[in-house]
């Protein structure tokens, strides 16, 4: 695998706690260098949260909204697809017929044709069953068994959070990396599922605690 290919959709492995430091320490060790730029990077974005959905994954970044669905687990692994890109500002239509049905929930109103990015955010501030969640990320990149690996600092709604993960399309490269770099038991969650824990939409407390 080349971090940053685009390839058939990809399984992953992710966890989060407040601290992964052993596995981290050897996921650094075992991993073959990899690219300049993966070494550190940070980014901000807006998760948006919906109490009634867990198969669909929205997050705003740079202005432009990413969809991915959840397609299936496989041992233990998720296994998520591409499902739309917008940009900013996003016609009505687009929200009408693929953004709420993701959120699976009530559509507000809509009265114009297009919408900015505050106005969007501002619909979901205002929906009972959504929320927009602040999410800041410092992520160090690695590769280990041919997985795309990285830890990470994670900031939700200021909170912090630590993540690390493993992902590929092979399973069994995966589940090697688990026992490698010694997460094997720990709990297999996506950042939907931690942001609900993270913020009281969900009463599970975070794996690793």
């Amino acid at each position: 695998m080349e971090i940053g290919a685009i390839s058939k959709p990809r399984f992953e492995f992710r966890s989060f706690g407040q601290c992964f430091c052993e596995a981290h320490k050897r996921m650094a060790r075992l991993s073959v260098p990899v690219p300049e730029k993966v070494w550190e990077r940070q980014s901000d974005e807006i998760y948006i949260i919906s109490r009634t959905n867990d198969i669909n994954n929205t997050k705003i970044r740079d202005g432009k909204m990413d969809i991915k669905t959840y397609v299936q687990t496989v041992d233990g692994l998720e296994q998520w697809n591409p499902l739309m890109k917008g940009e900013f500002p996003i016609a009505a239509q687009v929200l009408k017929e693929e953004v709420f049905p993701a959120f699976m929930v009530e559509m507000p109103e809509l009265t114009k044709e297009t919408y900015t990015y505050e106005e969007f955010i501002s619909m979901v501030e205002q929906h009972p069953d959504l929320a927009a969640v602040r999410v800041h990320k410092q992520r160090f990149g690695y590769m280990v068994n041919d997985t795309i690996c990285e830890v990470g600092n994670v900031l939700i709604n200021g909170a912090k959070v630590v993540t690390i993960n493993s992902e590929s399309t092979e399973i069994e490269d995966i589940k090697k990396t688990i026992a490698d770099v010694g997460l094997e038991g720990v709990e297999n969650i996506n950042y939907l599922q931690a942001i609900k824990r993270v913020i009281g939409m969900s009463n599970k407390p975070l794996a690793n605690e």
